[in-house]
């Protein structure tokens, strides 16, 4: 059992689950599915690396902990309904087992990143799936070239206008981290980065 799946069986254990291996045996599956180039064990794993850092600020850890392993499980690109159906993934496995299930998926479905959420808990999840955004900027860089490798079924034009859509929205927020936590740690490196992409040129449409 390695280090990442180690601490997945934990985690379930812990909160009531049963059949820590196979469910993490599908988790670990379907984040390696084809086609997926970001929303891969590697972003969880920057995900709890984020979380650990964070840790002492978080009231319910794991919480959090379980919400950021499961609320990129399901991911079909352009989907608009991945994290209702990654919610539903963990509440088809928790069977009714596991500690503050709905909470966990409340959580999940605030990574829509629609609305702020009222619960700090689910704050600190949104903002830790988006603390990439604060990245040193070539990984930052990296993180859009993977993401842009999710949607080969937009030319570049359409998927620049896609992501501006996105990057604007961040922008505009008065704050795009929910936490003091986070707000004072990357929100500064993230603006520059975002503004940094934004300042760069369009492909031009049918290019």
């Amino acid at each position: 059992m390695n280090r990442t799946q180690g601490r997945f069986v934990a985690l379930w254990l812990r909160s009531g689950g049963s059949r820590a291996e196979a469910v993490y045996a599908d988790l670990a599956r379907r984040y390696g599915e084809p086609g997926r180039h970001y929303h891969t064990l590697r972003h969880v794993r920057r995900c709890l690396r984020d979380f650990d850092r964070a840790r002492d600020a978080v009231a319910h850890g794991d919480l959090v902990e379980l919400a950021l392993w499961c609320h990129d499980v399901i991911y079909v690109p352009g989907a608009q309904d991945n994290e209702a159906r990654s919610a539903q993934w963990l509440r088809r496995y928790a069977d009714g087992r596991v500690s503050a299930c709905e909470r966990v998926c409340e959580a999940i479905l605030a990574t829509r990143h629609t609305r702020a959420p009222d619960e700090l808990d689910a704050r600190f999840v949104c903002d830790i799936d988006l603390a990439s955004l604060g990245a040193p900027s070539r990984q930052f860089q990296d993180n859009g070239m993977r993401l842009r490798a999710e949607r080969p079924d937009l030319d570049d034009h359409a998927y620049a206008m896609h992501e501006r859509r996105i990057l604007e929205a961040l922008l505009a927020r008065p704050r795009i981290y929910l936490t003091d936590y986070f707000h004072s740690h990357c929100e500064a490196a993230a603006r520059a980065n975002l503004a940094r992409r934004l300042a760069q040129p369009m492909p031009r449409a049918g290019a």
